[in-house]
């Protein structure tokens, strides 16, 4: 019988390589993208196709597009009025995001948390670095949350890209389940 491991971490040369434009792209997609437009973006980097969460406001109403899955390629999107408003990349097997030549998915968290310190040190205090829930560290100038995901025994970064517009009411823009439960 093979056994199963849940927990295997694609190396960060095995990876796409993206990088961050804050508030405007994560690699090719851009936000307020739609989900057949971020579809033709990745058509030519991965075979995985998008898996929609559908919802309807109202009963008769056109089903709209509120969460995109490539399950196999490590993103999870989420759409407000079917524009891309979040990225959320898997910390096992998501592209590598780089900013400033950081890479910001699969590591571990204490060390980019210092990173992103020690960054907030050469910006005006207070304008930098931001703590939600539980002590996950955000960049209030890169529009990104530091969120963990569980690999064993271990906490991996998994980055979560925001627009500009969530800065304002960050852990209510996204759904309660995009953020870690770890």
């Amino acid at each position: 019988m093979a056994m199963v491991n849940w927990w295997d971490v694609l190396p960060d040369n095995e990876r796409q390589q993206w990088s961050l434009n804050p508030f405007t792209a994560v690699g090719p997609l851009r936000f307020g993208m739609g989900p057949d437009e971020l579809s033709e973006s990745l058509s030519g980097i991965t075979t995985d196709s998008q898996q929609h969460l559908l919802s309807r406001s109202a009963p008769n109403a056109v089903p709209t597009v509120e969460e995109g899955d490539y399950r196999d390629f490590g993103l999870k999107l989420y759409y407000r009025e079917e524009r891309l408003a979040g990225v959320v990349v898997d910390a096992l097997c998501g592209p590598q995001v780089l900013v400033d030549d950081m890479p910001l998915v699969g590591q571990v968290p204490s060390v980019l948390e210092q990173w992103m310190i020690d960054r907030a040190e050469a910006r005006d205090p207070y304008s930098e670095l931001t703590y939600m829930a539980a002590g996950v560290p955000g960049s209030e100038s890169l529009g990104v949350v530091i969120d963990v995901q569980r690999a064993g025994d271990h906490l991996l970064t998994r980055p979560v890209f925001v627009p500009v517009e969530a800065m304002d009411d960050l852990s209510h823009w996204l759904p309660r389940e995009a953020w870690s439960l770890c």
